[in-house]
C-alpha cells in the first residue's frame, strides 16, 4: 500500500510539472528521481542531472490524424509531398518507409512526407485509388503528379523525388 502511495506521489509530481514558455524545452532539470523496484520494494533514487536545451525542429515527416488535417497538410501544402499509404501488417511498407523518410529528409525541406495508414483512413485510401500498400504518391499543387506502388531502392526513390521537386 505504501509503495503504490508513494508512486502515486511521484507520478503526480512528474505530471503537474509545467512547461517553460519560451521556445525552447529543457530536457531534464536540477534532480534526477528514478523509481526502481528492490527485492525490498519500491526505492526512489536521486542523481543530479544537467539540463539540456533542444529548440523546436520542423519535422519533414508526419502521419495524417484525419481526412481534414490531410486536406490541410497534403492537398494545401506550398512544398511538394510525398505521401506513403502503408499499413501495420505490411512487411514491405516496414522497408520502404524508413527508407523513404531518410531520401526526404536528404531533401532538406524542398519536399515533405506524409504517413497515411490505410487501417486507420480508409476514406483517403478508396479516394486516392490506392488497391496495394506500399502506395506512393506525389503531390504538388494538390494534384498527383506521379505514382508507385511497391518497393524502390535508393536511386529509384532519388528519381521518383527529384522529378516531383523540379
Amino acid at each position: 500500500m505504501a509503495q503504490r502511495l508513494l508512486l502515486r506521489r511521484c507520478l503526480a509530481s512528474i505530471i503537474s510539472r509545467k512547461p517553460p514558455q519560451s521556445g525552447w524545452a529543457p530536457l531534464t532539470s536540477g534532480t534526477l528521481q528514478t523509481l526502481q523496484l528492490s527485492p525490498g520494494g519500491l526505492a526512489v533514487t536521486s542523481c543530479q542531472a544537467q539540463s539540456i536545451y533542444t529548440s523546436r525542429v520542423c519535422a519533414t515527416t508526419f502521419n495524417i490524424q484525419d481526412g481534414p488535417d490531410f486536406q490541410d497538410r497534403v492537398v494545401n501544402s506550398d512544398t511538394p509531398v510525398v505521401v506513403d499509404f502503408h499499413a501495420q501488417w505490411c512487411g514491405p511498407c516496414k522497408i520502404l518507409g524508413p527508407r523513404l523518410e531518410k531520401m526526404v529528409a536528404k531533401q532538406q525541406g524542398k519536399v515533405v512526407m506524409a504517413k497515411v495508414d490505410i487501417d486507420d483512413h480508409t476514406d483517403l485510401a478508396i479516394e486516392y485509388e490506392v488497391s496495394a500498400v506500399p502506395t506512393v504518391l506525389a503531390i504538388k499543387n494538390g494534384d498527383v503528379v506521379d505514382k508507385f506502388v511497391g518497393i524502390k531502392d535508393e536511386d529509384q526513390l532519388e528519381a521518383f523525388l527529384k522529378k516531383l521537386i523540379d
